[in-house]
């Protein structure tokens, strides 16, 4: 099986005037990643709208079907690859910070909504979802969905390890000064729990949000495959089964797991 070929788009700051705005965007970036031969396009967290929405979040929500998912539906058609990307959900009364992928001929492969939220901004304009582990297939890898926050808990990607996620997609918004995530926690998350993490920050300013950058593919060898710096770039690099199942091979932490230690009180384990 030959490697999966990923694009990490970390976009520009600031918040777009408009959704159309980040659908031109990303239209380009889906175009550059294709002629660079990859199979999946990674864009950031709440990419659609921009993430320091405020007041806003709400009327800037739109359902899972709705006008931004089928522009990205047609961008996927036309530069055929799937392309995982993050907005505000509305759903009924409830909004959640959700991730869309979208496949390679325009159909939804899977959506997952933040588990994890963080500080009281977030806390205060969505509702964390309920679901652990939402996963797809593409080209023979099992896909997992994860947003910023969620990858910093090893429970959550140890959930996904042991559903047999190869590559866990993050669309993150990854803000100063915690640079050592990025740096230091996703070559272990990958290393740990043996797994490609594709990890896609924003990049500049919002309002008062400072982000990062340094989005990054992570390997199950602890290596780090591409990194971006802090300004608006799109990182191509491949997720090389061959490496997966050498790396599983070698580092058994997962077959050595002792599950009926891990019980402290008032939590369950599998």
């Amino acid at each position: 099986m030959p490697p999966l070929r990923i694009a990490l788009y970390q976009g520009p700051g600031g918040v777009p005037a408009t959704t159309d705005v980040s659908l031109d965007a990303l239209d380009a970036a889906a175009r550059r990643a294709a002629l660079r031969g990859a199979r999946l396009l990674v864009a950031p967290e709440l990419y659609l709208t921009g993430y320091a929405l405020g007041a806003r979040t709400a009327e800037c929500a739109e359902p899972v079907d709705g006008p931004g998912a089928e522009a990205v539906a047609r961008i996927c058609a036309h530069h055929g690859l799937a392309v995982a990307y993050g907005y505000p959900e509305r759903a009924g009364d409830l909004v959640h910070n959700s991730v869309h992928l979208v496949g390679p001929t325009g159909e939804t492969l899977a959506h997952y909504r933040k588990t994890h939220l963080y500080g009281d901004y977030e806390r205060t304009h969505f509702t964390p979802g309920g679901e652990p582990v939402v996963q797809a297939d593409l080209d023979g890898l099992r896909l997992g969905l994860l947003v910023c926050y969620d990858v910093e808990f090893p429970e959550a990607v140890r959930a996904h390890a042991l559903a047999g996620t190869d590559v866990l997609v993050v669309p993150t918004a990854l803000m100063r000064p915690y640079e050592f995530v990025a740096h230091t926690l996703l070559p272990a998350r990958a290393w740990e729990n043996q797994m490609y993490i594709a990890y896609a920050n924003r990049s500049g300013t919002e309002g008062d949000f400072a982000f990062a950058g340094l989005s990054c593919l992570a390997a199950p060898d602890g290596a780090v495959r591409a990194r971006a710096g802090s300004g608006e770039e799109l990182l191509v690099a491949e997720a090389d089964p061959a490496l997966l199942a050498a790396s599983r091979a070698e580092n058994t932490y997962l077959a050595d797991r002792r599950p009926e230690l891990y019980h402290p009180q008032g939590e369950t384990h599998r």
